[in-house]
């Protein structure tokens, strides 16, 4: 460097003594000034290292997504475009409360639903472990009210080669019917019971008979059921053969997403994950309803095992028992005492959520939910117009639930500026025209019929 030169020159100017005394200070000026030059380098390089390693600490956090969607990617078919849905800001109820209420927007899987993460995870790992075998001739049974079908339908189809055959009640929305026979499978509907029925999901127990009965029907004359505890999966293969031959013989599996802990782990390893980054880390609640407890229990567990302050919370519509389990430590709806249903399958125009049992993915939750809210029948009519004419969401009666319960929520904590609520958008109303439109868009003759008040104010009364 042509300073140090310099300045030795200057200093020499400055003091003149003997050759050998000259030499012997310049070359102490040059290792005062290699000194402070090798000091300044190490500092920065230690400065650089420092703040590289925070970065990655806090990327560490952040763990990449179950499936990376980029634009100049080529997905593998339909099961790729499953998970990593967006967060949505809800504006209407945003601006109004002062706390950010963002959905995730479930509805944009390729299925339609929260469940289609459910049916993959569960159809991989039964293969996994050796009770599904692809392109056998196998068939999966599940008990539902829909969404779950139409999930194990899809990807059914997309990739594996399975027959599918759904149980549901005989009341459910004709669209979610009809696209499942369009799909493919085989429909078969049952007469349900109310959410307050203690005996209740017959449609599960049947499936649960088909999938045993189907080894009588295809090439066993006298099936072998097999047990996955804790899951309670059932799949039927034959006496009397070797384990290698049955790779290749035709299996009934009985999906059970309610006891099922697949259903569980699909959120735990990709909603959860998925929320955290997508939020930066900064969510302050999150809020869902519970039909079979594999979304609160899954997403809640990671997001609480992230930070534990971050309160997991329940919606519950009317009829369902959740809501006193939670509060009370009662599995218990006001509706069994009463023994009034409106309808047969829940006392309830919501489809989705609600339920007056526990299953194992509803225990696996319990532990980690901190609060719950009733919603109403009225409540959920109300959310469900109030989307529609302020923000163009066209949602199902669970998404509403969801979102009127985040707002008794924010005003139960005082919150007003600064706070992150994330909940469920689970499945868009284009599903449920012959229920939800009737029930809570068009029909306020059925509403009145029904005792269910007509009052969209609810939402802006509360806001």
């Amino acid at each position: 460097m042509l300073w140090w030169p310099t300045i030795g020159n200057i200093l020499s100017s400055a003091y003149k003594p003997s050759s050998q005394s000259q030499s012997s200070f310049r070359h102490l000026v040059y290792g005062i000034i290699l000194g402070f030059s090798l000091s300044w380098t190490s500092t920065s390089l230690a400065l650089f290292f420092r703040a590289r390693r925070q970065r990655l600490a806090t990327h560490d956090h952040f763990k990449p997504r179950p499936i990376e969607l980029r634009s100049d990617e080529v997905l593998s078919g339909v099961t790729g475009l499953i998970g990593n849905t967006p967060l949505i800001r809800i504006n209407s109820l945003s601006d109004a409360l002062g706390v950010e209420i963002l959905g995730k927007a479930e509805f944009l899987n390729p299925g339609g639903s929260v469940k289609d993460r459910v049916a993959l995870r569960m159809i991989d790992d039964a293969e996994t472990v050796g009770l599904l075998h692809p392109h056998t001739g196998s068939r999966i049974f599940e008990g539902t009210v829909g969404s779950t079908g139409i999930s194990i339908a899809t990807i059914a189809r997309a990739r594996l080669g399975y027959d599918v055959t759904i149980i549901m009640p005989d009341d459910v929305a004709e669209e979610k019917v009809k696209a499942l026979h369009a799909l493919g499978a085989d429909v078969e509907r049952v007469r349900p019971t109310s959410i307050v029925d203690k005996k209740q999901n017959p449609y599960q127990n049947v499936a649960r008979q088909r999938a045993i009965d189907f080894g009588k029907h295809s090439s066993f004359d006298k099936p072998h059921v097999l047990q996955a505890p804790p899951s309670t999966i059932v799949s039927t293969t034959g006496d009397g053969e070797k384990p290698e031959d049955l790779i290749y013989k035709p299996r009934g599996f009985f999906a059970d997403q309610f006891e099922n802990r697949s259903n569980h782990d699909a959120h735990y390893d990709g909603t959860g994950p998925e929320i955290w980054r997508q939020t930066s880390g900064s969510v302050n609640a999150f809020v869902s309803g519970a039909g079979t407890g594999g979304t609160v229990a899954g997403t809640g567990m990671f997001l609480k095992s992230m930070n534990e302050d971050i309160l997991v919370v329940i919606s519950d519509p009317e009829g369902s028992g959740l809501y006193n389990k939670v509060k009370y430590g009662v599995m218990f709806d006001y509706k069994e005492s009463e023994g009034t249903k409106r309808r047969h399958q829940v006392d309830t125009v919501v489809e989705g959520i609600g339920i007056n049992r526990l299953t194992d993915n509803i225990s696996l939750a319990l532990p980690i939910i901190d609060d719950a809210f009733r919603i109403t029948d009225a409540e959920a009519v109300a959310m469900s117009r109030y989307l529609v004419q302020n923000d163009g969401l066209f949602l199902g009666s669970s998404s509403a639930c969801n979102l009127f319960a985040c707002i008794k929520l924010a005003r139960k904590m005082g919150w007003q500026k600064g706070q992150t609520i994330v909940t469920i958008l689970c499945d868009s109303g284009n599903r449920h025209y012959s229920k939800v439109r009737d029930f809570a868009c068009v029909n306020d003759e059925y509403l009145k019929k029904a005792g269910i008040p007509v009052n969209p104010g609810l939402v802006t009364e509360l806001l």
